[in-house]
């Protein structure tokens, strides 16, 4: 593992430039300022540049990780990275790098932290008598199966560990790489204990590689769903996010697309583009979309009161106004029409406590 530089993303440059030139095969170029940070990166370049990930040891000493909004479905989450590869121009999860003194930009998709330990750690949890068996939603901010997932299996390792215990997990995900983990999923599904959101965001090709760089095609997500439905391991599918005057006229061809492969439900949730992600959004819309940056805009105001963001618990999922409101009525109708309304409740009843180190799918 490397060990990150402190001195990371500070330079001594008062001008305002910013790496606004491609990188080839990430979601953004921009090493903008963060907002803690007094200082910022300044690059004059302007040839497309390839930069390769760099993963560092996470060495927090806890992974189950809780929230109170009233937003959110799920108390208890688990997220074995800290940055995502995916690169999504709109990942509201970026400005969390700031807080490590990074960029919410380039270096967010490039500088991933590892929690290395987060299986032995998981399981020290659920050994405890004061553990409470409860769903734990993995990915509840960055993808969980990102591409170094496959060489470092620390998902697949927690995976593996709420399969001993029969703990219910639900995973959100808009990798392939999941399908990978079908064994243990099923094991698991058995005990009504797992289930699988697959994130579809478009069915166009070429959006996707734009603004999921890194993520498995749209048809590759779509068989993804295939996969886990054949499998027997329930799975969802979430529009998210919805972006109005860009893919919301997609909304009945995803869904039907969805319910052909097997999911059992559909949900969405509105683009939201917290802090400086707002910035980076709307120069990537300059560069890949600029005859749609108007409507995209306009169309973010108005379901957002007039701004770009609203962080309005009860809002900020999926807006307000007449545009809401519009895609809200196509999105029900559509989920409606093609039977993705389907519930299905994760169990917790079949729970094991164990003090072992033992495991059903050896190390």
């Amino acid at each position: 593992m490397a060990t990150p530089n402190p001195d990371i993303a500070m330079m001594e440059d008062d001008s305002d430039l910013r790496a606004r030139k491609a990188v080839r095969g990430r979601g953004t170029g921009e090493l903008a300022k963060g907002r803690f940070e007094k200082q910022e990166v300044a690059y004059e370049q302007e040839e497309e540049r390839q930069i390769k990930t760099e993963v560092f040891k996470d060495s927090s000493r806890s992974v189950i990780s809780y929230n109170d909004s009233p937003d959110i479905g799920f108390s208890a989450s688990l997220n074995p990275y800290r940055g995502c590869e995916h690169g999504c121009i709109y990942c509201y999860a970026r400005p969390f790098h700031e807080y490590l003194g990074l960029s919410a930009g380039l270096d967010f998709e490039t500088k991933i932290f590892a929690k290395m330990e987060a299986p032995e750690l998981l399981r020290s949890e659920l050994s405890k008598k004061s553990w409470a068996p409860q769903t734990l939603v993995v990915s509840g901010v960055t993808d969980c199966y990102q591409p170094i997932e496959r060489d470092l299996q620390i998902t697949r390792r927690c995976m593996q560990v709420l399969a001993e215990f029969r703990n219910p997990v639900a995973i959100i995900t808009k990798n392939h790489l999941v399908t990978r983990d079908i064994d243990v999923l099923q094991e698991l599904a058995k005990y009504d204990a797992a289930h699988v959101t697959v994130s579809i965001t478009t069915l166009d090709r070429e959006i996707a590689r734009n603004m999921e760089p890194r993520a498995s095609t749209p048809l590759l997500r779509l068989k993804t769903v295939e996969d886990l439905a054949k499998a027997g391991i329930p799975v969802s599918v979430n529009m998210a996010p919805i972006v109005p005057g860009l893919t919301d006229h997609e909304i009945p061809s995803l869904l039907k697309a969805a319910a052909e492969a097997g999911a059992h439900s559909a949900h969405y949730t509105m683009l939201r583009l917290p802090y400086g992600v707002k910035d980076m959004f709307q120069v990537w819309l300059d560069e890949k979309y600029p005859n749609h940056k108007n409507k995209i805009l306009n169309r973010l105001r108005d379901i957002r009161g007039g701004k770009l963001y609203d962080s309005k618990f009860g809002k900020r999922m999926q807006g307000d106004g007449i545009f809401a409101d519009q895609i809200e009525q196509m999105f029900d109708s559509a989920r409606k029409r093609y039977g993705l309304t389907r519930p299905f409740h994760l169990s917790a009843a079949h729970f094991v406590h164990r003090t072992d180190q033992l495991s059903l799918f050896g190390n």
